[in-house]
């Protein structure tokens, strides 16, 4: 199948923890590698951010990027892009008409990749697949008046949820929010993310750390939200811990992180290691006792898997996709959102107790290999690009018929 990834902020290209880099990135950048593999020809459209960046990459065999001329060619906020989603879909449509490789089907990234989608398909009787990777309800909900999406974001949601094809859930928590904002179950599809299990594991190189402390490394991009503060707060429940915290660039978020380790007396355990290379990633976490994935809120979250993948416990919030991917008391221990006394204490038990921890990071390792591969995400996915493609071409049908 010839299949179009849109994802008009998360370019698969750009360097983990640089401004909006996350998961979603990775996602793309894996989804399309993976797709790739089974056979599939992928182009990933994403806004060009640079005036001298080529208009097409490859990325690898089957993949290239195109980078679609819509706004100022310099890198903007995510939040800044809603004015350019109509030029970004009537470029890929007359793309589309000229053309000869036109999608089969159009999976759309965030929100606003999907007004794109639809902007482009609609006419055209292309199926359009949607993934969130976060929903403007949740965020709302945790950031209150911080919340910088633009006001419409949650009724556009609504708006792409009822007219696109399917919209992939990645967790049972996100379905639920789904049927909440009012898209039909019978659209929705549960197919989670998945983890590179050729880089993520147990063998291989570790980071050399003093063996004076136990070591809990958390790793995401430098915002509040990812809960570093609570864990900061958590340490002085955890008398004989380093904690390393993986991300970038966030340089006031650093600077406040910063001050309250030194307000709680931990100052000389906490250590922000800043962006840390992707090719690096595996051997932080070989290197950690324990990782911490404690955000307020994840619609899915790939740092946790990743450390399953290397064989690790793993100590998250009760919220999201880690409802799905930690088992509490099997792979690790799960601790309420926003509450450092609590993951103090769970880090504690979790450090003093190494049979436990061995227990936990052989589940873990057993669990990320058999149900978070990307073939196993990839063919989930072309099973569903391939019904919704019949749907669409039976609607075809119908119409030259008529």
């Amino acid at each position: 199948m010839r299949i179009a990834l849109i994802s008009e902020h998360a370019s698969p290209l750009a360097p983990p923890g640089t401004q909006d880099a996350g998961g979603q990135n990775t996602h793309v950048r894996e989804l399309a590698t993976a797709l790739a593999a089974t056979g599939h020809d992928v182009r990933v459209y994403t806004r060009r951010d640079a005036a001298r960046q080529p208009s097409t990459v490859a990325m690898g065999d089957g993949v290239s990027v195109v980078h679609v001329p819509v706004g100022p060619a310099r890198v903007l906020a995510k939040d800044a892009l809603l004015p350019y989603m109509g030029d970004f879909g009537r470029w890929l449509g007359a793309q589309w008409d000229t053309d000869p490789w036109v999608p089969d089907v159009v999976h759309a990234h965030f929100w606003m990749s999907g007004l794109a989608a639809l902007t482009a398909a609609g006419s055209r009787r292309i199926p359009v697949v949607q993934t969130f990777h976060a929903l403007g309800t949740v965020k709302r909900r945790h950031q209150g008046a911080a919340d910088t999406s633009p006001p419409q974001r949650i009724g556009f949601e609504r708006h792409i949820g009822r007219h696109v094809d399917r919209v992939v859930a990645q967790c049972r928590d996100e379905a639920r929010e789904l049927t909440r904002l009012g898209v039909p179950r019978s659209r929705l599809a549960l197919v989670p993310s998945g983890v590179d299990l050729d880089r993520f594991t147990p063998d291989g190189p570790a980071v050399t750390l003093s063996p004076a402390h136990h070591h809990i490394v958390s790793v995401g991009r430098l915002v509040e939200r990812k809960g570093f503060a609570e864990l900061i707060r958590a340490l002085p429940f955890v008398p004989r811990a380093a904690c390393h915290i993986l991300g970038g660039p966030g340089d006031a978020e650093a600077a406040r992180l910063r001050h309250i380790a030194e307000e709680c007396g931990v100052a000389d355990r906490v250590h922000l290691e800043g962006q840390v290379p992707a090719d690096a990633m595996p051997a932080w976490y070989r290197a950690a006792d324990v990782v911490a994935a404690v955000p307020w809120y994840e619609p899915f979250g790939l740092t946790p898997l990743e450390a399953m993948a290397c064989g690790r416990p793993v100590v998250a919030t009760a919220v999201g996709g880690l409802l799905d991917t930690v088992v509490d008391n099997v792979t690790g221990e799960l601790v309420p959102a926003r509450d450092p006394h609590a993951l103090g204490h769970a880090l504690r038990r979790l450090l003093d107790d190494p049979m436990r921890r061995l227990g936990y990071a052989s589940a873990a390792l057993d669990r990320a290999r058999t149900r978070y591969s990307w073939q196993r995400t990839a063919a989930q996915l072309s099973a569903l690009y391939s019904t919704v493609s019949g749907l669409a071409l039976g609607a075809r049908a119908e119409a030259v018929a008529g």
